[in-house]
C-alpha cells in the first residue's frame, strides 16, 4: 500500500513537473516571437523599410505651387529644417507645371546656419528657373531667421498685421555663480585650452570671452544685414535707424520700409499676381524613419554645442 502510494504521488509530481515544463516552454516561445518582432519592426523603422511615404504633389494642369515654412528653423525641426525644406522648393520648380512657387511663411526665426542656407539655394534655384517667379507671403510673423530665407524671393507679401523685421542676432543664457555661492556649491570646471570652457554659466563671466562673442554675434548680424540688403536692393529705405536694429514691424509699416512689396494672402497672390488660382502644396512630409534620424542627429549636435548657440529670432 506504501509503494503504490509512493509511485502514485511521484507519478503526480512528474505529471504536474511536464506540465509546468511545457507551459514554460510555450510562454518562452511567446515572448522570443514577441522580442523578434520588436527588433524587427525596429530594424525597419530605421531602415526606412516601414514609413510614411512622402506626399508627392502632382498636378496635370497649371498651379502655383506652395511650400510650407513654419516654426523654429533648426535642423530636425519638422516644419523648418533646411533640408526639408530645401527639397520641397527643388521639387516645386521641377515640375513642369509649376508657374511660380510661393513659401508659405509662419516662424519667429533661429538658427543663422540653416537660414543662410536656404537663401543661398533659393538664389541658386531662382537663377536655374528664371522664368518661374519665388514669392515669399508670410502669415503671422516672418522675423529674423525667415526673414533672413525671405529677402531671397522675388518679391514678400504679408497681410497689413503680420510681424516682419527683428534684423538682429541674439545669444542668451544664464548665469548662476551667485545663486552656487548662497548654496556654497563650487565649480569644478578641468579644460585643456584655456577658452574651453567658453562662456560656461556656471563660471564666472570672462570678459575676455564676451568680448569675443560679441565680435561673432557682429559678425553674423552684418552676414544677414548683407543678405537683406542683397536681396532687397533698392526697395529698403535705409535711413531709418532701426531698421536693421533688431525692431519689428507690422506688415502694413513693414511695406513702407521696403521690408513688404505688398499685401496679400496666399490666394490672393496665386489669384492677383501669379493669375494661377489652384494651389498645389509641395512641402515634403517627413517619415517616422526620417524624424528618428533626424532628432537622434540633433540630440548629437545639441550636446556638442549646448554652451554656444546664435540665433535669428
Amino acid at each position: 500500500m506504501s509503494d503504490s502510494w509512493e509511485r502514485d504521488a511521484l507519478q503526480d509530481l512528474l505529471t504536474a513537473s511536464l506540465k509546468e515544463q511545457r507551459r514554460a516552454r510555450r510562454w518562452g516561445i511567446f515572448f522570443k516571437l514577441l522580442t523578434f518582432g520588436y527588433l524587427t519592426v525596429s530594424v525597419l523603422l530605421v531602415f526606412g523599410a516601414i514609413s510614411a511615404s512622402r506626399s508627392e504633389a502632382i498636378s496635370t494642369e497649371p498651379h502655383t505651387a506652395v511650400v510650407r515654412l513654419e516654426g523654429v528653423i533648426a535642423p530636425g525641426s519638422e516644419g523648418a529644417d533646411s533640408v526639408m525644406l530645401i527639397d520641397g522648393l527643388k521639387a516645386a520648380f521641377e515640375d513642369k507645371n509649376t508657374k511660380a512657387v510661393l513659401i508659405q511663411a509662419n516662424s519667429p526665426g533661429g538658427s543663422p546656419v540653416q537660414s543662410g542656407i536656404v537663401y543661398d539655394e533659393m538664389l541658386r534655384l531662382r537663377k536655374l528657373y528664371p522664368k518661374i517667379p519665388l514669392y515669399v507671403v508670410i502669415e503671422d510673423v516672418c522675423a529674423s531667421g525667415c526673414y533672413y530665407i525671405a529677402a531671397a524671393g522675388d518679391k514678400i507679401y504679408a497681410d497689413k498685421a503680420s510681424i516682419v523685421g527683428s534684423i538682429g542676432v541674439l545669444m542668451d543664457g544664464f548665469g548662476f555663480t551667485g545663486t552656487m555661492e548662497k548654496l556654497g556649491v563650487q565649480r569644478r570646471l578641468l579644460t585643456a585650452g584655456s577658452n574651453k570652457g567658453f562662456l560656461d554659466p556656471f563660471s564666472p563671466l570672462d570678459e575676455n570671452q564676451k568680448a569675443k562673442a560679441q565680435v561673432m554675434l557682429d559678425e553674423i548680424h552684418q552676414q544677414f544685414i548683407t543678405a537683406v540688403k542683397e536681396g532687397r536692393g533698392k526697395r529698403l529705405v535705409t535711413d531709418n535707424p532701426d531698421l536693421f536694429s533688431g525692431m519689428v514691424w507690422s506688415g502694413a509699416a513693414g511695406k513702407e520700409l521696403g521690408l513688404v512689396d505688398g499685401l496679400g494672402s496666399v490666394d490672393s497672390v496665386a489669384r492677383d499676381v501669379v493669375k494661377v488660382e489652384k494651389l498645389v502644396d509641395f512641402t515634403p512630409q517627413a517619415s517616422f524613419a526620417d524624424r528618428i534620424a533626424r532628432q537622434i542627429g540633433v540630440s548629437a549636435a545639441t550636446h556638442l554645442s549646448s554652451q554656444l548657440q546664435f540665433q535669428l529670432r
